[in-house]
């Protein structure tokens, strides 16, 4: 098969067709589940629970244990992309994601709340990044980190669009209303885009170079394979702890709750910055040099967060520092597997990569909150988290491939 032109049915290594529509596809679709799906329920949460009656606990739990469900149900989705492409998941997911933002915004009692978030779980695992990935990076071959890239600055920007709108939603209907109306630009946005846009014939796999040759099962039982997951699971513990204890520690060095929250934001937006310049960082640095430097420096920016009382002005400019190498650190997950061990494998070994690092997550924030609270308050819960970064630095070398 002949190169095309740069629009977007090029090819990436010779024989790998580009399907023009489906990075801005997946680009809106990212957007949008992103930010209905999981950016919808912190803004909508208190007013769940003044609603209702149900504890923060209790509805909380719920969808941490939908990024649980998240987490193991990937590993089987990953397994399907890597056969039949993202076109039927993301399509199918789409649809299980519009019923379960429907069963969430109509569950008369939180036991059936929590199975509506269980069955979003199996939604996020088949509508968020890991497909998208997998598809991006079968489809673009070598050119991936660009497509990566495009791909997750959209993702950053879910926030930005659905959280205004939720809320503005929720000051005009209940919150139950809010999520019926989510609902139907759910399904209204992803199921066509996704039924329609990822239709390309979805390409054989890659065949691996001699040094990447094995099969999957084989790679994911390896000591780099193991030693990774580690290193990036007990990374991604750290970075959603710091994420989620941001602004109880700035209010703790005496920021406004207004204050605290706009770093958070700027956070954000330092994460969008770091992902423009991943690409540069991974011509200019070598597989393990690059996992051991961005895990490394989100221990340092954890550390100076810990030890800086003040001015604001500093601890903000520390927290999109923090930003930027967390919006460098996604980029690194979605390419460790194609990095060490090609693509033919990418779906299954990235979604058993993904598992851990997702639950993880998940119990970051109930975690750090109770360990800063035996420690005796939040600057102690940073400089345990750089700690933790640190370690995973150590396991990140010891994983280098030898």
């Amino acid at each position: 098969m002949t190169n095309l032109d740069a629009r977007g049915a090029a090819t990436g290594t010779g024989d790998r067709s580009r399907p023009r529509a489906v990075l801005p596809a997946l680009c809106l679709t990212q957007i949008t589940s992103w930010g209905i799906v999981y950016y919808a329920f912190p803004v909508l949460n208190s007013r769940i629970t003044a609603d209702t009656g149900w504890s923060t606990t209790a509805t909380t739990g719920a969808f941490s244990a939908a990024l649980v469900v998240s987490a193991l149900a990937g590993i089987p989705v990953g397994r399907i992309l890597d056969r039949r492409g993202p076109r039927a998941v993301m399509t199918t997911g789409s649809l299980l994601g519009a019923v379960a933002v429907l069963g969430i915004a109509y569950a008369p009692d939180i036991h059936a709340f929590t199975a509506a978030w269980l069955l979003a779980g199996v939604a996020m695992a088949a509508t968020f990044y890991q497909p998208a990935f997998a598809a991006v990076t079968r489809w673009w071959g070598e050119d991936r980190v660009r497509a990566l890239t495009i791909v997750t600055l959209a993702g950053g920007l879910a926030s930005t669009a659905f959280a205004p709108l939720t809320a503005t939603l929720a000051e005009h209907l209940s919150w139950r209303a809010t999520y019926a109306v989510l609902a139907v630009i759910f399904v209204a946005v992803t199921v066509p885009v996704h039924a329609l846009a990822l239709r390309a014939p979805w390409p054989p796999a890659p065949r691996q170079p001699a040094l990447q040759a094995g099969r999957s099962t084989t790679v994911a039982r390896s000591r780099p394979f193991l030693l990774l997951a580690a290193a990036l699971t007990l990374n991604g513990f750290a970075m959603y702890a710091v994420v989620i204890a941001l602004i109880p520690l700035l209010t703790e060095r005496g920021a406004s709750p207004t204050a605290a929250a706009w770093a958070l934001g700027l956070g954000g937006a330092g994460q969008t910055l770091g992902r423009t310049l991943y690409a540069t960082l991974a011509r200019r640095t070598g597989v393990t040099t690059r996992t051991v430097t961005l895990i490394t420096a989100g221990g340092v920016t954890t550390a100076a967060l810990a030890i800086t009382p003040g001015p604001y002005p500093l601890l903000l400019l520390l927290a999109i520092l923090a930003g930027m190498v967390r919006g460098n650190l996604t980029l690194l997950q979605a390419t460790a597997v194609t990095d060490r061990w090609g693509t033919t494998h990418y779906g299954r070994l990235s979604g058993i990569l993904s598992a851990p690092v997702t639950t993880a997550s998940a119990l970051a924030p109930f975690a750090g909150a109770a360990i800063a609270g035996a420690l005796g308050g939040y600057p102690s819960l940073f400089m345990m988290l750089a700690g933790i970064s640190v370690g995973a630095g150590v396991l990140a070398i010891a994983s280098a491939k030898r």
